[in-house]
C-alpha cells in the first residue's frame, strides 16, 4: 500500500494503548493517529483523525466497544473496527459482527496476528474510501459487500475447485456462501458434484428437488420455479441447488443446461457459490466457462502444488483469464514448512487466504450438519474463512471492464 494505514487505539487501559502503540510504532505502513480511553471519545477521535482502522476494547465504563463501533460504523462505514477484548465469547462475537466489526481479536493478541489483522482491515477501508460509502451494506463478520441494486444487476458466480480430490472444497463452499450471505447480498450454493455431492448433507438438509428439475427446464426457468426447487436452509437463509439423488442420474444433466441455470440464478442472487468436483467434466468446463471468480484450493504437499500447477498451465491454455483465481490455501499447519509463500512463489500466484487447520472444529461441524460459520464464529477458521470472502469481494469489484464483457467460449 502506497497510503500507511491510520489506526486509532480505544482502551480504557493506558498502559494497554501504549504497548499497542509501541507494537505498531515499528510497522512502516501503519500510523497512529489517536488514542482515545472511552467508546465517546472513540467516536469523537473517528471524526476528527478520520482513521482506517479502529482497535476497539469491548469493556469501557462509559459505553461498551459494540455500542461504539455501531454509531462509528453508521457515521463513518469506510472505518474499519477491529475488536480487542479479553472476553473471548461467542455472544461477543455475534454482538460485534452484527454491528459491522471487521475482525474479532483475544486480548492480548499476537504481534503478527494483530499486524494481519490491521493490514487486512486497512486494505478494505481504502477500497470503500474509493467506492464511496453509498455502494456498500453492512455483511454478517464485518465484511462489506455490494449490495445487489434489483434484478437487473448481474451476480458473482463463484467457482471453488481443486484438481486434487480432499482438499476440502466443499467445506470451503459452504462456508464462503454462509459468510457472504445476508439480507442485502442473497447467495445461493449449488453442488456440481452431481455424482456423489455432499453439499445438501453438509446442511443437513434433505429434498425431493435436485438440479435435474431445473437443467430439464433451463429454457424455461422462472423466478417461481427457482423458488420452488431450491431448498432453504432455515439457519443461515441460503438457498440450496442440490445434486441428484443417485449418481447414474448425473448424466441426464447436460453442461449446456447446467450454463443456462447459473446464468438464470445470477439473476436473482448476487452470489452463486458452485461447489465442484476435482474431474474435469463437461460440466466444470462448462463452469469455468461463465464463472467470474475460481477459488482454487490447495494443501501442503506436493501432488496439490503438481496439479495446481497443471490447472493454471490448462486455463491459458482454454483462454480462461488466470487473474479470475483467488488462491487459497486450506488446512494450513504451521509445523510443515511447505509455507503459503514458497506455494505462491512456486505457482507465481498471490494466496489470498490461508485457512488454519483446525481438525476437531470442521470434522464435528461435518458430523452435525451444523457449519462451522454458524456455530464457531470464533474459531481460527472461521476468521480464515471471512478473510477469503473479502478477498473475492476485493477482487470482483476490481475486475477489467473487458473481463466483464468477455463471452464465454460456449
Amino acid at each position: 500500500m502506497a497510503d500507511k494505514i491510520r489506526v486509532l487505539i480505544v482502551d480504557d487501559i493506558a498502559e494497554t494503548r501504549e504497548n499497542i502503540r509501541k507494537l505498531l510504532q515499528f510497522e512502516a505502513d501503519i500510523e497512529v493517529v489517536g488514542a482515545a480511553r472511552s467508546g465517546r471519545e472513540a467516536i469523537q477521535l473517528s471524526q476528527d483523525a478520520s482513521p482506517d482502522v479502529v482497535l476497539m476494547d469491548i469493556n469501557m465504563p462509559d459505553m461498551d466497544g459494540i455500542v461504539a463501533t455501531e454509531q462509528i460504523r453508521q457515521k463513518m462505514p469506510f472505518i474499519q473496527v477491529v475488536i480487542l477484548t479479553v472476553q473471548n465469547d461467542q455472544n461477543y462475537m455475534r454482538r460485534a459482527l452484527q454491528v459491522g466489526a471487521r475482525d474479532f481479536l483475544t486480548k492480548p493478541p499476537m504481534p503478527d496476528e494483530l499486524v494481519t489483522a490491521i493490514r487486512r482491515a486497512g486494505k478494505v477501508s481504502f477500497e470503500e474510501r474509493a467506492k464511496g460509502p453509498q455502494v456498500f451494506g453492512a455483511a454478517p463478520g464485518g465484511a462489506s459487500q455490494p449490495i445487489a441494486a434489483g434484478p437487473t444487476v448481474k451476480g458473482n458466480i463463484i467457482m471453488v475447485y481443486s484438481p486434487k480430490g480432499g482438499t476440502g472444497c466443499t467445506t470451503l463452499a459452504v462456508n464462503l456462501a454462509i459468510a457472504l450471505h445476508n439480507d442485502e447480498t442473497r447467495v445461493a450454493l449449488v453442488d456440481a458434484d452431481l455424482q456423489f455431492g455432499d453439499v445438501a448433507i453438509f446442511l443437513n438438509e434433505q429434498g425431493k428437488n435436485t438440479i435435474l428439475d431445473l437443467a430439464t427446464r433451463a429454457d424455461e426457468l422462472e423466478p417461481d420455479i427457482i423458488d420452488e426447487v431450491m431448498l432453504k436452509h432455515t439457519t443461515s437463509g441460503l438457498h440450496i441447488l442440490a445434486s441428484p439423488s443417485r449418481p447414474e442420474y448425473a448424466e441426464k444433466v447436460d453442461p449446456e443446461q447446467f450454463a443456462k441455470v447459473l446464468q438464470y440464478l445470477r439473476q436473482m442472487y448476487a452470489y452463486v457459490v458452485v461447489d465442484t468436483c476435482s474431474y474435469l467434466n463437461d460440466v466444470t468446463l462448462a463452469i469455468l466457462d461463465i464463472c467470474d471468480a475460481i477459488v482454487l484450493v490447495t494443501v501442503q504437499d506436493i501432488p496439490s502444488m503438481k496439479n495446481n500447477r497443471l490447472f493454471l498451465d490448462l486455463l491459458t491454455t482454454m483462454n480462461v483469464p488466470v487473474s479470475k483465481v483467488a488462491f487459497v490455501m486450506n488446512r494450513h499447519d504451521k509445523r510443515i514448512p511447505i509455507t503459503p509463500e514458497k506455494v505462491a512463489e512456486y505457482l507465481k500466484q498471490e494466496i489470498v487466504a490461508a485457512i488454519p487447520l483446525d481438525e476437531r472444529t470442521v470434522i464435528t461441524a461435518v458430523n452435525r450438519g451444523v457449519p462451522f460459520m454458524l456455530d464457531n464464529k470464533t474459531q481460527p477458521a472461521a476468521r480464515g474463512i471471512y478473510a477469503l470472502a473479502e478477498a473475492l469481494r476485493v477482487k470482483l469489484l476490481k475486475r477489467e471492464p473487458e473481463e466483464l464483457e468477455k463471452v464465454p467460449r460456449r
